[in-house]
């Protein structure tokens, strides 16, 4: 099967190819699998995107801004498999199947992270190293800006690995924070009590009114923790459930409250008629 956009220059070619509802690709995309190519409802692939693989499989609400490689050495093996979940963002990753790559919901990999599944170089039989091994990430993961991730590693899910880290093995501490090269235990993430829930969010809220006035917004916020009101939408800060109507204002807040963590999917893209581009 083939789906070509001579317009955009996007040439995906697979056994099967499934796109979702309100997929939105970017330019220069070139995909060559020999298995299963899908990408989920209202995901972004952007621009300048290189896949090859067995099967590659991305899940709903998926965003990538630009410059991702999925491939490398050892992708046209049956193992070279990536599947990633719902409601996750990746950037300008590069990320070797050379074994399979599976990675849950709502996970980040920030800008210029990698994944590496093999390595080798001299002869094995002169006892030196090699070693050809997937990788797994849980949900809820975030990895940091310039991080390495090596073969054979699983990472428990809402972990936090810190920015240039090295993960040369497990990380198996859910809600950990880790970091270094190579990257080590630091400490867990602590939940907050409801006062402290109820503090943060009157900070967050604050600081949006302020953002508001400068796009011109002028509408004001129910609150009543832990449901916020913005004209006829409602969501909860802590289910991230919504109900009510959205519009360019809600979007607006929306996609604020999504950089403090409080991720609220909705049918409608995350493009702001407020932004300056």
């Amino acid at each position: 099967m083939k789906y070509i956009d001579k317009l955009k220059n996007i040439n995906i070619t697979a056994n099967e190819i499934e796109i979702g509802k309100n997929v939105n690709f970017g330019n220069n995309i070139n995909i060559k699998v020999k298995g299963k190519f899908s990408i989920g409802n209202n995901s972004r692939l952007g621009n300048d995107t290189q896949i090859f693989g067995n099967n590659v499989i991305f899940g709903e609400h998926l965003f990538n801004s630009s410059g991702l490689r999925i491939g490398g050495g050892g992708r046209q093996h049956p193992n070279a498999n990536f599947k990633i979940g719902d409601r996750c963002t990746i950037h300008n990753n590069f990320i070797n199947v050379c074994e399979e790559v599976n990675i849950g919901d709502d996970v980040g990999l920030s800008p210029d992270t990698s994944i590496v599944t093999h390595g080798y170089w001299m002869s094995v039989l002169e006892g030196f190293p090699a070693s050809f091994k997937g990788v797994s990430i849980g949900n809820g993961v975030i990895v940091g800006y310039r991080s390495l991730i090596l073969m054979g590693v699983t990472i428990a899910p809402y972990i936090v690995v810190g920015a240039n880290s090295v993960v040369t093995r497990n990380l198996d501490v859910e809600r950990g924070i880790y970091a270094g090269s190579p990257a080590k235990y630091i400490k867990t993430v602590a939940p907050l009590d409801q006062s402290e829930k109820e503090e943060k969010l009157k900070m967050i809220i604050e600081e949006y009114l302020k953002i508001s006035k400068y796009h011109g917004i002028n509408t004001s916020l129910k609150t009543k923790y832990p449901y916020i009101t913005m004209n006829d939408f409602t969501f909860n800060v802590e289910t991230f459930e919504y109900e009510g109507e959205e519009d360019e204002e809600t979007d607006d807040m929306r996609d604020y409250f999504r950089k403090w963590g409080i991720r609220i999917y909705t049918e409608r893209p995350f493009v702001s008629k407020f932004s300056f581009e």
